[in-house]
């Protein structure tokens, strides 16, 4: 069942100190203010993206506001699940713990109805964007999380899985799958004090995008800095309240 998030209040802004948080797909719209949001709550951050240059960016751009050393780049390409083990096993040994993982990697792809769909081409595309990177990074990260006092997985879905139109039926039923592997993860994370969540949104609003349109009311709509303070403060509340929830 969905249910309103109903987080406790941070009472230090800083209380996410000596976390290491692992954030995949973090050049995405979502990405940079979750990045600075953790990063400034004094969790080290390992933000992952599949370009360089990209990435190298968003850290750039982060860290030229934050003390440095809390923010570190990576590259890989997490359709490969020998490369992605290879990187968890790094960042572990690196920093000698993992926090957390919040799972940013995605992409959306239209359809075109249940009957006139390349469903094929639909779902071969969306399989690996949102299930197989899911997989890859939580098999990785899954032993490390679990282990920590206060682990979080966290998946960002859609509202699409409880009210899918025909033609986003690919990309509802993709994103249902990601959100059943996490809630499988949060199975396995019920006799500790890690939590596996999912947040669902109907789309996500940029700073950009609002300067664009200053008049519309974009309802529905996340902000990206709203969405990195939920994010955020799911490490402030406890794993109990979390735990295999969609929020």
């Amino acid at each position: 069942m969905s249910t309103t998030p109903e987080l406790h209040e941070p009472q230090d802004l800083g209380d996410l100190t000596g976390l290491v948080i692992v954030i995949a797909g973090a050049t995405g719209s979502a990405g940079p203010p979750l990045v600075e949001r953790l990063a400034a709550a004094g969790a080290t951050v390992v933000a992952a993206g599949s370009h360089r240059d990209r990435i190298d960016k968003v850290v750039a751009d982060v860290t030229s506001r934050l003390p440095s050393g809390q923010v570190h780049a990576a590259v890989v390409d997490l359709l490969d699940e020998q490369a992605t083990r290879e990187w968890a096993m790094a960042v572990q040994s690196e920093y000698g713990r993992v926090d957390g993982l919040v799972h940013l990697v995605g992409g959306w792809r239209g359809g075109a109805g249940i009957v006139d769909a390349d469903v094929t081409a639909d779902w071969n595309w969306l399989q690996d964007r949102l299930i197989r990177t899911l997989q890859h990074t939580s098999r990785s990260f899954h032993d490390a999380i679990k282990a920590s006092p206060r682990g979080r997985l966290v998946l960002i879905s859609t509202i699409q899985t409880r009210t899918p139109s025909a033609t986003n039926a690919s990309y509802a039923a993709a994103k249902a799958a990601a959100e059943t592997w996490t809630l499988a993860v949060a199975d396995s994370f019920k006799d500790s004090a890690a939590a596996a969540v999912i947040l669902q949104i109907k789309a996500l609003l940029t700073p950009a995008m609002r300067a664009a349109r200053p008049d519309a009311t974009f309802a529905g709509y996340t902000p990206v800095d709203e969405l990195a303070d939920i994010i955020r403060d799911l490490w402030l509340t406890p794993a109990g309240e979390l735990n295999g929830q969609r929020l």
